[in-house]
This record gives structure tokens, C-alpha cells and sequence, in this order.
């Protein structure tokens, strides 16, 4: 039996990613033509249209979409084989290219980066930060290897792996204080005062979880794009949020007018999430980088 050459499936990958013959001939840096003829090819050995094209479009197949999903994995066994073999069969070696949301990234990405040098000197971290839908669908299309999200969230077929617990605290200017130490009900609060990060954020959706409001009157029109930019709105003293700890302890609050109580409500909380693919056999190399950051969110606690 003759069998589809990886050539061949990473060029499929390209034109799934790109939806487009032209970027997807660029991306791979050879002719459309090339391009076209890999797979017409590829077409012909499994005996399957995988792709409809006219001029102005094309459509991936029922077949074509099983056949990408499986290219992925192959893809993906076959870079991280060669992976194993450039780190001479040892797994805490090689590259790792590791993404992570902008909520978590700045309080935990460094001090793991530091641990991970001194316990792995031959790991090397390459480190993305991005919103979670797109490290999902980095993480789905091979272009990193593991992903660190906030939970719960639909992770579909990942391997998940939680690394820790992240609490919510209520955070205000000071002069709110006597007021907010009495808040029981969320649903109390005035109009508009409860800022958020815009709805790209996780974080949001954990936030409006963790206080259980119904509310969307309650909510204030702005949405933040960073906790940093979050914080200078509270500054003004009119509205209030919810934040990790994780940001607090790290600093978050320091110099500014804002203090953080305790939420009136039990799991007011988070969780921290190493999340990779299941088919990936590095598995044993993410989880001990996991473990290093369960570690270091014990630490901090």
C-alpha cells in the first residue's frame, strides 16, 4: 500500500489553515502549482476528493476533514519524534513551545521559566501569550504544545491537567471599604459599577461566575482590554471588580488606592489549567513542567 508522504499532509494543513491555495502556496514557500499538483496526488492515492475548488472558493470534503484531523496527528508525532531524537531520546530536552493566556502569563510565566532553567537546563521554554480561544486553536492546529488556561472551560478532546486554584478577591478604592465589607448580594450593587475585561477574556466569564450575577444592567459599558488598564479604572473610585490573587499577590495593586476583600461566596475561584493534545508523546515532558507550576502557585499561597 502506498502512503500519503508528510510533504504531502503538511501542505493539506496549509490549505485547511489558510482556506486558500495562494497563502497556503506562500505559507509553505513553493508554487500554486506545486501546491495543486501535491494535492491532486494525494487525492488520487486515497482514492478521495478531499477538497471542492472553483475559482473564488473551495470546501473541504467530509473526507477531507477526517483526513486533516488525522494529518494533524501524524504532523504532530512526527515533529515531536524528531524532537526525541535531537534531544538524543531524553524528554526534558528540546524545545517547548508553551502558550498562555494574558490574565496568567505576566504573574507565573517568568518564575516558571526560571524554575523550569534550573531543574531542566536542557528544556528550552518558547513562550506565547495569547487570548484562549486562540491557543485552543493553536493548540488543535500543532502550532504549540501545551496551552495554560483558566478553567472551567470546554477543552474538548485535550488532555487537562489542573495545576492549581486561583481565588477571586473584591477589589474597590478604599473609600468603599465600610460599604463593601457588608455586600452579600451583587445583585445589590448600583448600576453600571461592575467593571470587566472585555468578552475575549476567560477572565470575564469567571468573574461574572464568581459574584453569581444575573444582571447585565449591572455591568459598566467600558471593557477593559488588561488587569493593568482594569486597575486604572478603579482608581477613579466609582467602580468594582474582582481579581485573581494570583495578580494581587504579584503586585497588581500596589501603589494605588485599591483595596481587596475577601468574597462574600465560597469557590470564588479559578482554576489553572496545562492543557495538550493526547496524542502528543511528550506528555511525561508537560507534565513535569505542570508539576513545577502546582508548585510554585503552592508557594505563593
Amino acid at each position: 500500500m502506498n502512503l500519503p508522504s508528510i510533504k504531502q499532509l503538511q501542505y493539506l494543513l496549509a490549505v485547511y489553515k489558510e482556506q486558500n491555495f495562494n497563502r497556503a502556496a506562500e505559507s509553505c514557500h513553493i508554487s500554486q502549482s506545486t501546491l495543486s499538483v501535491a494535492i491532486n496526488n494525494l487525492e488520487e492515492l486515497v482514492g478521495q476528493q478531499l477538497i471542492e475548488r472553483d475559482n473564488r472558493k473551495l470546501m473541504f470534503t467530509a473526507m477531507g476533514e477526517l483526513v486533516v484531523e488525522q494529518a494533524r496527528m501524524i504532523i504532530d508525532q512526527s515533529q515531536n519524534m524528531m524532537k526525541l531524537i535531537a534531544a538524543d531520546g531524553d524528554v526534558m530536552a528540546g524545545e517547548v513551545r508553551l502558550g498562555c493566556i494574558p490574565t496568567i502569563a505576566p504573574f507565573l510565566l517568568p518564575k516558571l521559566a526560571k524554575r523550569s532553567r534550573q531543574e531542566y537546563p536542557l528544556l528550552r521554554l518558547r513562550l506565547v501569550e495569547d487570548t484562549t480561544a486562540q491557543l485552543l486553536a493553536q493548540l488543535e492546529r500543532g502550532e504549540i504544545d501545551v496551552a495554560i488556561l483558566a478553567l472551567p472551560i470546554d477543552t474538548g478532546s485535550f488532555h487537562v491537567m489542573t495545576v492549581g486554584h486561583d481565588h477571586f478577591k473584591l477589589v474597590a478604592h478604599k473609600s468603599r471599604q465600610s460599604d463593601l465589607k457588608k455586600l452579600t448580594d451583587f445583585e445589590d450593587v448600583p448600576d453600571g459599577s461592575l467593571m470587566l475585561l472585555e468578552k475575549e477574556h476567560c477572565l470575564r466569564g469567571h468573574a461574572l461566575e464568581a459574584c453569581r450575577l444575573s444582571k447585565t444592567e449591572k455591568i459598566h459599558p467600558f471593557e477593559a482590554t488588561s488587569l493593568t488598564t482594569l486597575v486604572t479604572m478603579l482608581e477613579d473610585g466609582e467602580g468594582i471588580s474582582f481579581l485573581p490573587d494570583m495578580a494581587i499577590e504579584a503586585g497588581l495593586l500596589r501603589n494605588t488606592n485599591l483595596i481587596a476583600l475577601d468574597m462574600p461566596f465560597e469557590n470564588a475561584e479559578r482554576q489553572i489549567g496545562f492543557i495538550w493534545r493526547k496524542t502528543s508523546f511528550r506528555a511525561q515532558c508537560y507534565r513535569n513542567i505542570g508539576l513545577l507550576a502546582e508548585s510554585l502557585l503552592k508557594r505563593s499561597k
